[in-house]
């Protein structure tokens, strides 16, 4: 059972590999930048966010960059493979500091020894689906303005303490149609996908459209096979993020 499901995985996951360019390509991605980021010798990348950041990473070790198991299963490992696969010579420094549940705030409780002592050349935030998510569910009294004012904070803080670190800010998504969505989600949460990319055109930040990535995947495959509760990637979707986040940002 476990070499079919196995071989079954992989082959779904090959074939989204190939459709990924075309995906890619109708997305017609770009950055609020007129070039994209350099890669130095020995630069520090941070991927900072949520449960979609975390994907189930090991913390026993947070502080070995590179870390196959401290990197998780989602797209930040996936993208972490493919700049490490093609960038040998740079001896890269590769971090995941994603945890499942945060929210703007939240990540700022713990900014100081997840992000500031880190000193990320390259720093990329996803961040969103649970400031939405937790106040439509009652666990959480913020809201959209309170999204936009903590997640502006954040940025104007990292970038006074951090001059010289690119930021990436990834936007929040949801893939229409997931078991984990209602019809409420699509007009509700598209305020704070709004928010982020202000943010970023404001900041003069990298911006990855991953609502505009996952809007082009649908055309090709169902939801289930991207993410199936319509939050958390598959492993194609995974990779599709990876692969768009490789895209816009370098």
């Amino acid at each position: 059972m476990f070499r079919r499901d196995f071989f079954k995985k992989t082959a779904l996951a090959g074939a989204g590999v190939m459709m990924i360019p075309e995906i890619l390509n109708a997305s017609s991605l770009d950055s609020h930048e007129t070039s994209g980021v350099k890669l130095k010798e020995n630069a520090v990348i941070l991927f900072q966010g949520d449960s979609i950041t975390d994907a189930g990473r090991k913390r026993e070790d947070e502080t070995t960059p590179n870390k196959q198991s401290m990197l998780g299963n989602g797209y930040a490992m996936f993208a972490s493979a493919h700049l490490l696969a093609d960038n040998g010579e740079k001896k890269l420094q590769i971090y995941n500091r994603g945890i499942s549940g945060n929210k703007v705030y939240q990540l700022r409780e713990r900014w100081e020894k997840d992000c500031m002592e880190i000193k990320p050349d390259i720093l990329s935030i996803l961040i969103g689906v649970n400031d939405y998510w937790h106040k439509k569910s009652g666990k959480y009294d913020g809201d959209l303005g309170k999204y936009d004012a903590d997640y502006r904070d954040l940025i104007a803080y990292t970038k006074m303490h951090l001059p010289e670190t690119k930021i990436v800010i990834c936007e929040p998504f949801i893939i229409a149609g997931g078991k984990a969505l209602d019809e409420t989600w699509e007009s509700e949460f598209s305020g704070y996908r709004t928010v982020a990319k202000q943010i970023s055109k404001d900041y003069k930040t990298v911006f990855v459209p991953f609502q505009k990535v996952f809007n082009e995947a649908l055309k090709k495959a169902p939801v289930e096979y991207w993410g199936q509760d319509g939050v958390h990637p598959s492993m194609a979707g995974a990779q599709l993020m990876a692969e768009a986040w490789i895209k816009s940002v370098l």
